[in-house]
C-alpha cells in the first residue's frame, strides 16, 4: 500500500503566500511524477503543477509565476510554494503521486487534500 499526505494548508489573506507539503511512502520502487490538483466548490478537479522524476515541471496558466513545484526525492516529496494568493485560488488541494511498485506497473495514489481558503 502506499499512503500520500497533504500539509501546509490554511487561512490566507490575498496577497498572501503558502507552502504545501505532500509525502509518499509505502511500497514505491519509484515515483514518475508528483502532482497537485485542486478542485473549488461547484467546480472540476484541474492540475495546478506537476514534477516528474527528472525534475520537469509543468503550471496551469492560472498559477504561472506565482506557484512553485519542486520536490525532494530522498524522502518521496513534493512541496507547492504559493506565492501572489488571490480568492481564486481557495480549493482543495490534493497531491497525486505517480509510481512503480514494482518495474512495468504504473499507479496513482492521492491524498486526502488540505483546503487552502484565501479571504479578500
Amino acid at each position: 500500500q502506499v499512503q500520500v499526505v497533504e500539509s501546509g494548508g490554511g487561512l490566507v489573506q490575498a496577497g498572501g503566500s503558502l507552502r504545501l507539503a505532500c509525502a509518499a511512502s509505502g511500497d514505491i520502487f519509484s515515483i514518475i511524477a508528483m502532482d497537485w490538483y485542486r478542485q473549488a466548490p461547484g467546480k472540476q478537479r484541474e492540475l495546478v503543477a506537476s514534477i516528474t522524476s527528472t525534475g520537469i515541471t509543468n503550471y496551469a496558466d492560472s498559477v504561472k509565476g506565482r506557484f512553485t513545484i519542486s520536490r525532494n526525492d530522498a524522502k518521496n516529496r513534493v512541496y507547492l510554494q504559493m506565492n501572489s494568493l488571490n480568492p481564486d485560488d481557495t480549493a482543495v488541494y490534493y497531491c497525486n503521486a505517480e509510481f512503480r511498485p514494482v518495474i512495468g506497473v504504473k499507479y496513482n495514489a492521492w491524498g486526502q487534500g488540505t483546503q487552502v481558503t484565501v479571504a479578500s
